[in-house]
């Protein structure tokens, strides 16, 4: 009863008081009980790889957004751990169950490389220097087909699971345990670190912090995450084939990111959850076949129009207010902060007035 008591203490006090999280308790509740309402098998396969490709927005979203180091070859890390998974249970009979994490190593040495290697960069320079590393990668695929698969792949793999909903909470919870943990970590003192690396990396360091220590740690973090998802999605795919390498899915996740807001984490994977499904959907109707890749820029480029720092934030702005003593957020229509007190609406309607006046 006691942590009963201290659940539901939790839940009101810090969840229900604001709309984004108790949009988010709903997203999550929905999450694990739509197999339970809706076992469609279609479905249950676009959400699962909706779960996968959201893991992968999210690790990009903690190395781009975060520390500003944005990665124009982040299908390096997937394409090594679906690779690495796939090598590892075709060729050596080992279960998916261990070569899946074997695949998030591996995927993590490679971000450790590449992060050392590009971490006097910054800027465009480091971001056409991290486009270059998958290419490398596939050309070397291609240069031994006996043992990667040639632009087949790696075919046949065993999925984790046998049925559908299985394969959907697998992904899902794996899913929900990573972005959680990767929010957690950019929302502590890490967090804090990589944003003042982000914000002017001279000052960061003058002030005694090791910048490329922190800057090659996020890049081994955020590819592990990475490599995991693509072991995963291999898996689940039954094959490990270049498309998980190609540059195309590179620039998605950068759209992902864009589109959902960088430097949330949640932000990209809402992304992932409007643009992935629509996409599929529009896909199904023989009258959108063509033009299904025109609707999806004419959305994302209106929300960069009209929404600069992504679909996120500007919802979670609509719906709360900032204190301006305690930075703590509150519901749009409170009048006094609900942890220090300070006035709410006369700080906006001063600031209107100043707009006005202006």
């Amino acid at each position: 009863m006691y942590w009963l008591r201290k659940a539901w203490s939790e839940l009101k006090n810090e969840v229900f008081v604001l709309p984004s999280r108790s949009l988010v308790l709903l997203w999550v509740v929905a999450l694990l009980a739509l197999p339970a309402v809706y076992g469609d098998a279609y479905v249950l396969r676009i959400l699962t790889m909706t779960c996968l490709f959201a893991i992968f927005a999210a690790s990009w979203d903690l190395l781009a957004g975060y520390t500003g180091q944005v990665n124009f070859g982040h299908a390096l890390f997937f394409g090594a751990g679906a690779y690495t998974s796939a090598l590892l249970s075709t060729k050596l009979g080992i279960s998916p169950w261990y070569t899946v994490w074997a695949g998030a190593v591996v995927a993590m040495l490679f971000g450790l490389l590449v992060g050392y290697l590009c971490l006097r960069l910054r800027g465009s320079y480091l971001s056409l220097a991290t486009l270059a590393f998958p290419l490398i990668a596939l050309g070397l695929l291609f240069a031994f087909p006996d043992f990667s698969g040639g632009e087949l792949g790696i075919s046949g793999l065993r999925r984790l699971a046998t049925t559908p909903i299985a394969n959907y909470y697998i992904a899902a919870v794996s899913m929900l345990a990573i972005v959680f943990g990767l929010w957690a970590l950019a929302d502590s003192k890490f967090g804090i670190v990589l944003h003042a690396i982000r914000d002017d990396e001279v000052a960061a360091r003058a002030s005694g912090i090791n910048t490329p220590r922190y800057k090659i740690a996020v890049f081994a973090i955020s590819a592990a995450a990475a490599g995991f998802s693509g072991a995963l999605f291999a898996h689940y795919m039954r094959v490990a084939g270049p498309s998980a390498l190609e540059v195309a899915l590179s620039f998605q996740v950068v759209i992902w990111g864009i589109f959902g807001g960088v430097a949330t984490i949640y932000g990209p994977v809402a992304a992932v959850f409007l643009l992935y499904p629509l996409t599929e959907w529009l896909g199904s109707f023989k009258a959108f076949g063509e033009l299904r890749l025109l609707i999806f820029a004419v959305i994302v480029l209106l929300v960069l129009l009209f929404m600069p720092r992504g679909l996120a934030p500007w919802v979670r702005d609509k719906l709360e207010t900032q204190c301006p003593r305690c930075k703590q957020r509150n519901i749009v229509y409170r009048k006094v902060c609900r942890l220090c007190g300070a006035a709410l609406q006369a700080e906006v309607s001063g600031a209107q007035r100043l707009v006005s006046h202006q």
